[in-house]
């Protein structure tokens, strides 16, 4: 690059220092502004350039946080960058991509929303299948002394090991290709609510019924016992009986509820719940007290719970309907009662080949669910005794 100046004439023996100096500075500023308008006019043609690209905007109803996940696997099939996940443990090759943060914050937030025990448990987040938890039964022994008494010791408190069953839940919706390829539809968010829908459709009948064999243990499938907490072996959960074979009794029904409630002890009634079907609830709401007034309460705002005897009732569908020795109520706190172990992450397998022309989104999560504290629950079984 040239550059012409002033004072490109050589110094003579005649010039000072000051002139010397003089000349420098005043070389220094041509220097300084050739190079503004240099890079000046490279701006002005860089801009130029860019007006004339039309701007990329993201469809309506869409976003591109996350769009590379969605546009890059979920739409083409394109594995590179994303985390590689197995889908099951101790197999190898069956490849799958554990889903963006974003879109698994919006699967557990549908979860809690739709999937009635998740929202009332005790949820925890485990790295591995082998999760154990250690359980005080009995608590610790203590006594009264004087102030230069002894200290005997006290009794040891036992603990037993609860190990939740861990199971494999799984959603499998599919969509078209054509329909991928459409960038107004929100394929992100199509998959997070399906595969949110299916999980929170299996959890609402696992945690309540689950075998244990490959699925959580549901609090129903525990051993029962009419027996008070003192006497009643761990594990073991307290019913009381409704009075009647396959119903409420005649006479004043209301009061084996008001039995149900005081059979829980005091520190768990903090945070209680009661857990019954729909069908159980249509039963209940016609009791009324003494004075003629309806037990039940609804919520004075939309989303508030109602409440019968002053504890919220969480509706529960996979809570079986009153019949013969049914255990169709459940009052208890259930953050202290039941524990949902789950591994972080949702895992999706892309599989355009099985169904075509559809393509399947095989998604699972391993979760898994135990009853941990048996005196922190209490069930309503519908017999005479």
């Amino acid at each position: 690059m040239a550059y012409e100046t002033k004072a490109d004439a050589v110094v003579t023996a005649e010039e000072t220092p000051a002139d010397v100096r003089a000349g420098l500075e005043m070389l220094g500023a041509e220097i300084r502004e050739s190079l503004r308008a240099e890079v000046k006019q490279e701006l002005e043609q860089f801009s130029r350039k860019m007006a004339s690209v039309p701007p990329r905007a993201a469809p309506a109803g869409r976003s591109f946080a996350g769009s590379s996940f969605g546009d890059g696997y979920l739409r083409k099939g394109i594995e590179a960058g994303f985390e590689a996940k197995r889908l099951s443990v101790g197999v190898a090759g069956e490849g799958g991509l554990a889903v963006p943060l974003e879109i698994d914050q919006r699967i557990e937030a549908t979860l809690k929303t739709i999937s009635p025990i998740r929202a009332i448990a005790d949820v925890v987040k485990v790295g591995s299948a082998n999760y154990r938890k250690l359980v005080a039964v009995g608590g610790v022994a203590s006594g009264w002394v004087a102030e230069a008494g002894a200290r005997p010791e006290t009794a040891t408190p036992a603990f037993s090991e609860v190990a939740p069953p861990m199971g494999e839940i799984y959603a499998n919706p599919a969509a078209t290709q054509p329909m991928l390829d459409d960038a107004q539809f929100d394929v992100e968010g199509w998959l997070a609510n399906e595969i949110a829908t299916e999980f929170a459709r299996a959890e609402g009948v696992a945690f309540v019924s689950g075998t244990g064999a490959g699925q959580p243990k549901g609090f129903l499938t525990y051993p029962v016992a009419a027996t008070g907490d003192a006497t009643r072996p761990f594990g073991t959960v307290q019913f009381v009986a409704s009075g009647a074979a396959g119903g409420f009794a005649a006479a004043n029904p209301a009061d084996r509820l008001v039995d149900l409630v005081h059979a829980l002890r005091s520190p768990y009634r903090q945070g209680a719940v009661w857990v019954m079907n729909s069908n159980t609830i249509s039963v209940i709401r016609k009791f009324k007290d003494t004075t003629g007034d309806f037990i039940w309460r609804n919520g004075l705002q939309e989303g508030e719970a109602s409440t019968l005897l002053g504890y919220p009732v969480v509706e529960v569908d996979a809570m079986p309907d009153i019949g013969a020795n049914s255990l169709s109520i459940g009052f208890g706190q259930f953050r202290s009662a039941y524990v949902i172990a789950e591994r972080g992450e949702t895992a999706v397998l892309r599989d355009p080949y099985s169904n075509k022309p559809f393509v399947h989104f095989y998604a699972t999560r391993r979760v898994g669910g135990a009853l941990v504290n048996s005196e922190a629950l209490k069930l309503m079984r519908f017999s005479a005794t």
